[in-house]
C-alpha cells in the first residue's frame, strides 16, 4: 500500500450509522476525546472476508467504554453488523479494522457527561505489522523508560486511547535508536508488553508471559495460548522480571497488528527464531482462516 495520509483516502467509512465517503469522515477540533482522551476503540483483522474473533472485539469496545463511563448507543450485535458492512464496502477480503468510540464537542472541560457518544469504523489493507523481514529474523526490541502504569491509577482494563500516550513515547524513542519496537515494564519494574503488542518467552518447550494485571489481556494472546495447550505446551502465566531475560530461549510479540512476531533480541538479551515460535506462527495463521494447523 502506497503511504498515503490517513484523511486523504478513497473508500468508506462507518460513522454514527451510516456508510460515509473516507474524506468526509471528520470530527470537530473541540470534541473531548482529543482534549481529554475520552476514546476507546479495537484493532482486528479480517482473513478472507471474515473478521476474525469479531463478537469478542465488539464485547470488549463497549467493556472498555463502560470503563471510562459512557455507554455505546449501539449493541454489541449492532457494531458487529457494522463492522460487516464497513469490510464489504471496502472490497478488501484481508484488512485491518479499526472501530472507535468517543466523547464528542458538546461540553468542554474535564467532565463532559452530556456529550453525545460516536462510533466510527475504518478498514485499509495493512500487511505484516513489522514487516515481512521481521518475520525471518526477529524484532529488535529497546527497554522503554516509560512503565505501565499500576491499575488503580487508570482503567488498565479497557482499550482506551489515553493509555497509549506512553507507547508512543516509547516506540518513537526505540525508533531513533534504531530498534523495531520498546519492550515496557510495569510500575514494580516486572515485564509488562511491547508498545501494542502482548509478549511471550520460550524456555524448556514451555511459554512464559507476564500477567495481565496492568494491560491489556489481548484476544490475541488469549488465541495463542490455547493453540499453545492444543499441541500440549505448557503455559505459565507469571511475573516475570527483566533479569529473567537472559534465561530464555525464544520470544515474540502477539496482536491483532502484529499477529505472532518474533523478537530476535531486547537490550542486551538475545534469543533465537526457533521451531517453536515458528509452529505458533503457523498454527495462528491457520487459525484465523478457519483452517486446521498442520502437525
Amino acid at each position: 500500500m502506497a503511504a498515503t495520509s490517513f484523511d486523504d483516502r478513497d473508500g468508506s467509512i462507518w460513522m454514527d450509522g451510516r456508510l460515509l465517503p473516507w474524506r468526509e469522515a471528520n470530527v470537530h477540533v473541540l470534541t473531548h476525546a482529543m482534549h481529554y482522551a475520552s476514546a476507546v476503540f479495537e484493532g482486528q483483522r479480517a482473513y478472507g472476508g471474515e473478521i476474525f474473533a469479531l463478537t469478542r472485539h465488539s464485547e470488549r469496545l463497549v467493556r472498555s467504554a463502560e470503563l471510562l463511563g459512557f455507554t455505546i448507543p449501539w449493541t454489541v450485535e449492532e457494531i458487529d453488523a457494522a463492522c460487516r458492512e464497513t469490510l464489504a464496502a471496502s472490497g478488501l477480503t484481508d484488512a485491518y479494522m479499526r472501530p472507535i468510540a468517543w466523547r464528542g464537542s458538546e461540553q468542554m472541560g474535564v467532565a463532559a457527561p452530556n456529550s453525545r457518544i460516536h462510533l466510527a469504523i475504518a478498514c485499509w489493507d495493512w500487511g505484516a505489522y513489522f514487516g515481512e523481514a521481521a518475520l525471518l529474523k526477529g524484532l529488535r526490541l529497546d527497554l522503554a523508560p516509560w512503565r505501565r502504569p499500576a491499575p488503580y491509577t487508570a482503567p488498565t482494563a479497557s482499550k482506551a486511547a489515553g493509555l497509549y500516550m506512553i507507547c508512543t513515547l516509547s516506540k518513537h524513542r526505540a525508533a531513533d535508536r534504531g530498534y523495531d519496537d520498546a519492550l515496557m515494564l510495569d510500575w514494580r519494574g516486572q515485564v509488562a508488553e511491547a508498545t501494542g503488542a502482548n509478549i511471550f518467552f520460550v524456555k524448556d518447550g514451555a511459554l512464559h508471559t507476564p500477567t495481565p494485571d496492568c494491560f491489556l489481556d489481548g484476544i490475541t494472546r488469549r488465541t495463542v495460548m490455547e493453540l499453545a495447550r492444543t499441541r500440549g505446551i505448557a503455559v505459565v502465566e507469571r511475573a516475570i522480571w527483566p533479569e529473567e531475560m537472559e534465561g530464555f530461549e525464544q520470544c515474540f510479540l502477539t496482536g491483532s497488528a502484529a499477529e505472532v512476531t518474533p523478537v530476535g533480541s531486547i537490550g542486551p538479551w538475545s534469543f533465537e527464531v526457533g521451531a517453536l515460535t515458528r509452529q505458533l506462527m503457523r498454527d495462528y495463521a491457520a487459525h484465523v482462516r478457519g483452517q486446521r494447523p498442520n502437525g
